[in-house]
């Protein structure tokens, strides 16, 4: 298994005469299978919420999910399960499956009860991977319907960076409308991994599978984007890198001498990765001019290999006299999802802090971007809001939800 990384600017070629000049660059980045190559097992969490506000439907819904997901693993993957309500506890402690009937009748065996603490359950998750980390791809999918009301939401973001740090990654899974979506989406970016809204209870089955089916496709991980930037070349100071595929992510950046490295995380065999870097040129003498030097260092789990390090890839750009723009139509898509997201970013604060008319604008300029996109689902749902908006109405939860995923991903549909 190796990595494929491919790079593209927004315009190759730059104006001799301009003292500076901004680049988009969209930088793709997958795992790519070798001939009788192999991927490492899949050690699974399920952390799941069994709070009293589970009863019924919900909760029948997830078992469901989570009996799915149990039919589905692979000779020689692991699954644990671990359940909170106002405190946490190990159902099904990490192993192999070699027969699913005693998981099964514990899954089936669960009952709502109490309040939520879902720090003591991500704690507790996070203990049950490590258990069987060695060798494997760790993931842990994270549902809830309520706020962390016997909890701490530092202290989810903290063990959720604490998870990343140990090459485990952590999807969130939002259940109704009662959930805290800006804490679920940072443990998510956190953890390096994604937001799911699960707004009625039928869809739940779906959306753990699309998940499951996601991290299946898994191969390599705790990936780093090093970038080597070459004289007259840097990076902008706010906000100069983003992930925009297949989640809209702002990314940090950790220096290490010369070199800038982002946190991709794992990068799946079917899906690239697409990081977006805001760059500036200054003056470059005349002619064909490296910018930057790219190199992703990576684990391969399934080869028990660590700190690998890809094939290095200079990005260069043509200077010259009489400017001619070369626009590239996938850059200028990446840079629209990034808009997309950040303009409906900003719509959240205005409304936040009581500005109905300017959140209802900017609301109303991110659904023209995603149409610039065609992303048309999302056009549909952040307009449908800026006018309820502009009417003197409210949103409620569900409109809210809809919006954040909207401005992350494309959607597939409604």
């Amino acid at each position: 298994m190796k990595v494929g990384l491919q790079a593209a600017l927004s315009d190759v070629n730059l104006d001799v005469s301009q003292a500076s000049s901004q680049r988009q660059l969209a930088v793709s980045i997958s795992a790519v299978p070798e001939a009788l190559g192999r991927t490492a097992p899949l050690n699974l969490c399920l952390i799941l919420d069994h709070s009293g506000s589970m009863s019924g439907r919900p909760l029948e819904t997830v078992k469901q999910a989570a009996l799915k997901i149990l039919d589905n693993l692979s000779p020689g993957d692991r699954l644990s399960i671990v359940v909170f309500d106002h405190k946490a506890k190990v159902l099904v402690p990490n192993q192999v499956i070699t027969s699913s009937a005693g998981v099964k009748v514990e899954i089936n065996k669960l009952k709502p009860s109490g309040g939520t603490a879902i720090d003591e359950g991500m704690r507790l998750g996070i203990e049950e991977l490590a258990k069987g980390k060695k060798e494997t791809i760790s993931q842990a999918f994270l549902l809830t319907d309520g706020e962390n009301e016997h909890g701490d939401n530092d202290r989810c973001l903290k063990l959720a960076q604490l998870a990343a740090g140990y090459n485990m990654t952590l999807s969130t899974l939002g259940f109704g409308d009662n959930w805290n979506q800006d804490i679920l989406e940072k443990i998510a970016d956190a953890g390096g991994g994604t937001l799911a809204y699960i707004q009625q209870p039928e869809a739940a089955v779906e959306e753990f599978g699309r998940l499951f089916k996601r991290v299946q496709s898994v191969a390599l991980t705790n990936a780093h984007l090093h970038m080597s930037l070459r004289p007259g070349v840097r990076l902008a100071e706010l906000k100069p890198v983003a992930q925009v595929v297949p989640d809209t992510i702002e990314l940090g950046l950790m220096q290490e001498g010369t070199q800038a490295i982002a946190r991709l995380g794992d990068l799946m065999v079917d899906s690239p990765r697409v990081v977006l870097v805001n760059l500036y040129a200054s003056q470059l003498p005349e002619g064909q001019q490296p910018l930057l030097d790219l190199q992703v260092r990576y684990d391969d789990p399934a080869h028990n290999q660590e700190g690998l390090m890809s094939e290095s890839l200079t990005v260069s750009a043509t200077v010259g006299q009489g400017y001619q723009p070369q626009t590239n139509a996938d850059v200028q898509q990446h840079v629209l999802a990034l808009a997309k997201y950040r303009q409906t970013q900003i719509a959240e604060t205005k409304l936040q802090q009581g500005d109905r008319t300017g959140a209802a604008t900017m609301l109303q300029t991110a659904a023209k971007t995603a149409l610039q996109m065609g992303d048309q689902n999302a056009a549909t749902v952040l307009q449908q809001n800026a006018t309820r908006l502009q009417a003197g109405e409210d949103l409620s939860e569900s409109d809210r939800k809809k919006t954040r995923i909207a401005s992350k991903t494309t959607l597939q549909g409604q």
